[in-house]
């Protein structure tokens, strides 16, 4: 089979819906499909949804030679009309890969109301639907859509902890001296709550340090104001900001941390079953699919 897979950006972007949508892409590979990929350059959301109106995006997919489009939710911006149209010119069913609802967030109530208008009329126009949490595609059956559904919750196979992780390596990690080594990973963006946990460790006496993994460009903005914050508390030296990691980086950090604390909305999380693969205990919140992730 033929499919055709539209996202934002390169499949290679760091976040744990990218990296699902690349273990998502590896699976069919390994069943003999092939897998084309149709990229939007990323821009914000209102140039997004103009791309409804580009009659060479259009003209893109309806195009396209493929049996079946699978369509990254996160794009939902630039194909909820576009959709429409598309479903006219070709009999390839279309099926949503739901990551997280835009409309789950918390934002100002008129851009609450406008995501939400736009995410149903976006999925009101796909055939069916691959969650990564029940969690997910519960919020997806709030709006109102029901079309048949599949959940796969992602995996966190991609690091290979080392041979010595067992619970005695594990304990004796948890009774070494020195402060409590906490580590973040995500992406500094308003959304992951690096300044809830900053302000959560400006309240205890305790000694501690935190390692934050994950890319400060993205909300440059945000990213300085944590600092600010950080260095206001008199909290900046016992941070230490690593940006992205590759994989193996990433491992060693899992290995040398005490626990894995990230305290935003999560549709799934991945980083808290790397975590766990790692024998670390998750700090998370209550909302979201945290439940269905930590163990």
């Amino acid at each position: 089979m033929r499919i055709g897979l539209v996202i934002y950006g390169s499949l290679d972007m760091l976040s744990g819906g990218y990296l699902y949508d690349r273990q998502l892409v590896a699976a069919l590979h390994g069943r003999g499909h092939t897998v084309d990929v149709y990229s939007v350059p990323w821009r914000n959301y209102a140039r997004h949804l103009a791309d409804n109106v580009d009659r060479r995006w259009l003209a893109r997919l309806a195009a396209a030679p493929v049996d079946l489009w699978l369509q990254d939710e996160l794009n939902h911006p630039s194909l909820f009309w576009v959709n429409r149209r598309l479903r006219a010119a070709t009999r390839a069913p279309i099926v949503a890969i739901v990551h997280h609802l835009r409309c789950s967030e918390e934002h100002p109530a008129p851009l609450l109301r406008l995501y939400r208008r736009v995410e149903r009329a976006y999925l009101a126009t796909v055939d069916a639907l691959l969650a990564n949490s029940r969690t997910t595609l519960a919020t997806v059956e709030a709006l109102g859509i029901e079309r048949p559904a599949h959940v796969a919750w992602p995996a966190a196979d991609h690091l290979e902890p080392a041979a010595t992780i067992d619970p005695a390596s594990i304990a004796a990690r948890a009774l070494l001296g020195g402060p409590l080594r906490i580590l973040f990973v995500g992406n500094v963006i308003p959304r992951k709550g690096l300044h809830l946990l900053i302000d959560a460790l400006a309240r205890t006496d305790a000694a501690w340090e935190l390692s934050v993994v994950g890319q400060t460009a993205v909300a440059p903005g945000y990213a300085r104001r944590v600092a600010a914050q950080a260095r206001a508390l008199g909290l900046l030296p016992r941070i230490r900001f690593l940006d992205r990691l590759d994989d193996a980086a990433l491992a060693d950090a899992y290995r040398s941390h005490h626990l894995l604390a990230v305290p935003s909305y999560e549709g799934f999380g991945i980083a808290y079953l790397e975590a766990q693969r790692f024998g670390l205990p998750v700090i998370a919140l209550t909302t979201g699919a945290a439940r269905e992730a930590i163990i």
